[in-house]
């Protein structure tokens, strides 16, 4: 398992619903951890590792010791946003180094599954929060680069076209499918759910 990074297909590929919890899905759960970790994140959510399902983990603080601060979460759900929107600087493990100013609002109540198969509900606030909704968003193929603003966009135009660039040298030389047979692999990994 890898981060994948942007343009990668499975980044805008709107994830599924999970309908069963598994030891597959529970090893997934840990190795997204252990990998969040690694690349000192916040949060990862599946289509980050090239699976098509609803499925992310967080660590509010970034702290591997701080386990009470990790959040698994199985087809998350936003279902109040408040507070007024906050404008703050993001970044994204898609996104190696770009950092961009996003709004956001202030608050949120989710709600979502544990790896018990239990039903949670967490209102977040500030920091959080933004994790919330910059990780739920990944599971709809929104990506923060579309909530920048328009100075936000420019400025990170030159940094989006050499990820571009990279990808696309990677698939010439073979290290990366092509984008249809990622498509397709997407597709069987969801059947399969």
């Amino acid at each position: 398992m890898k981060i994948v990074q942007y343009p990668h297909p499975s980044l805008r590929h709107k994830a599924k619903d999970l309908t069963a919890i598994d030891d597959t899905l529970r090893h997934h759960a840990r190795e997204m951890l252990e990998l969040m970790y690694e690349h000192k994140g916040l949060g990862l959510a599946a289509p980050q590792v090239a699976l098509p399902y609803r499925l992310l983990v967080m660590n509010f603080a970034g702290d591997p010791e701080k386990k009470e601060q990790e959040c698994i979460a199985i087809n998350p759900v936003i279902i109040e946003r408040k507070g007024g929107m906050v404008e703050s600087s993001e970044g994204c493990l898609s996104f190696p180094g770009l950092y961009q100013n996003v709004r956001r609002h202030k608050t949120v109540i989710v709600r979502a599954y544990d790896l018990d198969g239990k039903l949670y509900e967490m209102t977040a606030s500030d920091l959080p929060a933004r994790i919330w909704q910059h990780e739920v968003d990944h599971l709809d193929g929104v990506l923060y680069i579309d909530k920048m603003g328009i100075v936000g966009k420019m400025s990170a135009r030159g940094a989006l076209k050499e990820f571009e660039d990279i990808y696309h040298k990677a698939q010439e030389r073979g290290e990366i499918a092509a984008n249809e047979e990622i498509e397709r692999m997407l597709k069987e990994l969801e059947e399969k759910a």
